[in-house]
């Protein structure tokens, strides 16, 4: 039996093992429905280091062709989110680094606190929110002002805040303590003051939107380089 050959996977979830395996027998259904699922967290994780939206989708690409060829190292230790999330954070944090060879997102220099966060214009209400322009106008300030966040900071803020990842996710995706995750969730909080609190709540979900046609073209992209039929 084929699958009888396939190492266990331990932890994983049902849904993870079945598509895990279906994608190892190069099920297209199964690649495409790992992908949809991840694509948006992918993105954001990686432009949230990058700051760089076509970087960002370079990273999400590369994410995938590697976890596709190497199936294998997917053992179910953690969920295939997860497991995704860290080659993402990986790639993207090694783009980073030969960008800028002296960052360091472990440590933290002195005066890293003191960045400026751009501050929120009030909203009016609006009859269709979803398609206001003053709500957009708000969502590319909610972008702007995690941009400006140092990086250390930025990339836990967008972990535990917009992805929703828990404490222990973000400290093993991000290689920190636990402590460490929460002190700068604090910091980073702090630095985007009340009045970004406030206002990020309701459009944070949104931001760094990654769906429709630039979701279907990137697994387009991904299926094509494993060699999928078109």
């Amino acid at each position: 039996m084929r699958h009888a050959q396939i190492p266990r996977i331990a932890k994983a979830g049902t849904a993870d093992a079945e598509l895990v395996a279906r994608a190892r027998d190069r099920d297209e259904a199964a690649v495409r429905a790992i992908m949809q699922a991840n694509n948006r967290r992918l993105y954001r994780l990686a432009r949230g280091i990058l700051r760089n939206d076509s970087e960002a989708e370079d990273v999400v690409q590369e994410t995938y062709v590697r976890a596709f060829t190497h199936l294998e190292q997917f053992r179910g230790d953690s969920s295939l989110a997860t497991w995704l999330a860290r080659i993402a954070m990986n790639e993207a944090l090694g783009r980073l680094r030969r960008q800028r060879p002296s960052v360091d997102l472990k440590t933290l220099a002195p005066g890293v606190l003191e960045a400026q966060i751009i501050q929120f214009p009030l909203s009016a209400p609006s009859e269709d929110p979803e398609k206001s322009m003053a709500q957009r106008e708000i969502q590319e300030v909610v972008e702007h002002a995690i941009d400006e966040l140092p990086d250390a900071f930025r990339i836990v803020f967008i972990t535990r805040v917009i992805e929703g990842m828990n404490v222990e996710e973000t400290a093993e995706i991000l290689g920190l303590k636990p402590e460490t995750v929460k002190t700068r969730l604090h910091r980073a909080r702090n630095m985007l003051r009340d009045n970004v609190e406030k206002k990020i709540g309701p459009v944070v979900m949104e931001a760094f939107p990654f769906a429709g046609r630039r979701c279907e073209r990137l697994t387009d992209a991904v299926l094509k380089r494993l060699g999928f039929a078109a």
